[in-house]
């Protein structure tokens, strides 16, 4: 596991029509805050803030094709060519990173084809580097580029 030194900065929360709402910096919209919307708003500025991943580089919740279905993605961060480097799977604090967990973001890489996978729930984060068709766990985020 990894230890990530959140911001001090923290995503920005309203109550609309009743709910509670979390601005997403991505998407550039308001979005229900649910468990799992709490660690991905969190885990962005932690790429921004801390690794200084541009935001521009950046998609939430996009679909794609995986075999048959069409799923979503949390986060894929893309380098510079636009080529997708990683894959970021979010899950809401008491969720466990499984091994499930670790096969839906290998599912969605299969498709995405990144160099990084990391899996968060925003309490423990495990990252993972893909070399010669296999994942090598890191000691760091610092190690990505």
């Amino acid at each position: 596991m990894l230890l990530i030194q959140y911001p001090q900065t923290k995503p920005s929360i309203q109550k609309e029509a009743g709910k509670e709402t979390i601005f997403c910096i991505i998407r550039k919209k308001w979005v229900v805050l649910t468990p799992e919307e709490w660690v991905r708003q969190n885990f962005i500025l932690y790429l921004t803030e801390v690794l200084h991943l541009p935001s521009a580089l950046m998609a939430v919740e996009k679909q794609i094709q995986v075999g048959e279905i069409v799923k979503r993605f949390d986060i894929v961060v893309f380098n510079q060519e636009t080529i997708p480097l990683i894959v970021v799977e979010c899950k809401e604090m008491n969720e466990p990173l499984s091994a499930s967990v670790m096969e839906q973001a290998m599912r969605y890489n299969a498709t995405l084809q990144a160099k990084y996978l990391i899996l968060t729930n925003g309490s423990h984060t495990i990252a993972f580097e893909k070399k010669d068709h296999q994942y090598i766990e890191l000691d760091t985020l610092e190690e990505i580029q």
